[in-house]
């Protein structure tokens, strides 16, 4: 129900869903046309509903089911509005927002705004004119996990910035692997005279979207996260019209990079408390 619901938030994707339950506590339900997910927050129960359209009667079937304060999180702009009048407060949360992209423009980075990143591919092409892009497959998976420990260590588990969650990421790309097919996941990955040294996968969070979930790659490598950004991209259905590749939790960095590929879509991420 997620992929026809037009809501191309990251959080509705089965793999982020079955991946990320251990560390959100989610469950979820079907009430009339929506998905509802329900998880512990920060003592208060949260949810987050997945519908074309909000209407006030599923709000009241939340507070119904709440008992008490709650909060919807990751409305989009155009929901909000049916909350006014109801709601205690109305919140904007910028770290959250989702990096959404047209497919094409990451696939061959035309123009003056993706100079850049189409110099970094060139010369990595220059640099690696016999490297080889491979569909990722379950037989990939030991090399995956070789690059992901190096690319931990680089990072480094107690960097401030990412907190706990390069472990839990860890084991969330440990979920998915277990179940590579019954997710419908799809992947790609580089490889420099025979060896792994970038891989990504990702599935569909709408028909028309394709979410990116995990992207890793040496960073002694100049240009390899272009590369592996835009090869994935270009080997990518044509079905999807765009790509998400997801918020960038605040992290300086992180939105740099991101808003650097200049975003079709910065997708809004409203939370809503309801008393």
């Amino acid at each position: 129900m997620t992929l026809h619901a037009g809501r191309r938030n990251c959080n509705y994707t089965f793999a982020n869903l079955v991946g990320w339950q251990f560390w959100f506590r989610t469950e979820v339900c079907v009430l009339s046309d929506a998905v509802v997910l329900r998880f512990g927050w920060e003592g208060e129960k949260a949810y987050m509903i997945c519908t074309k359209t909000l209407e006030p009667s599923l709000i009241q079937s939340l507070r119904d089911d709440a008992g008490g304060p709650f909060m919807i999180l990751g409305l989009e702009d155009d929901q909000i509005e049916v909350c006014r009048g109801m709601a205690q407060r109305i919140e904007s949360q910028r770290n959250q927002f989702d990096y959404i992209y047209r497919r094409a423009d990451l696939a061959v980075l035309h123009g003056n705004k993706l100079k850049a990143k189409r110099n970094h591919v060139n010369h990595f092409r220059a640099e690696f004119p016999d490297f080889e892009y491979r569909e990722l497959t379950p037989a990939m998976f030991e090399e995956c996990r070789a690059l992901e420990m190096l690319w931990r260590d680089e990072r480094g588990d107690n960097n401030p910035e990412y907190g706990d969650t390069i472990a839990a990421e860890q084991r969330v790309v440990e979920t998915v692997f277990d179940h590579w097919n019954e997710l419908d996941m799809r992947g790609g990955s580089i490889y420099i005279d025979g060896k792994m040294v970038a891989f990504t996968y990702g599935t569909a969070v709408t028909t028309d979207t394709f979410d990116v979930c995990v992207e890793k790659a040496d960073r002694n490598i100049d240009g390899l996260f272009s590369v592996i950004n835009q090869q994935f991209c270009a080997h990518l259905p044509e079905q999807f019209v765009f790509v998400n590749r997801e918020e960038d939790m605040g992290i300086e960095g992180l939105r740099k990079s991101k808003l650097s590929y200049h975003p079709e879509i910065l997708l809004s991420y409203n939370v809503v408390h309801f008393a």
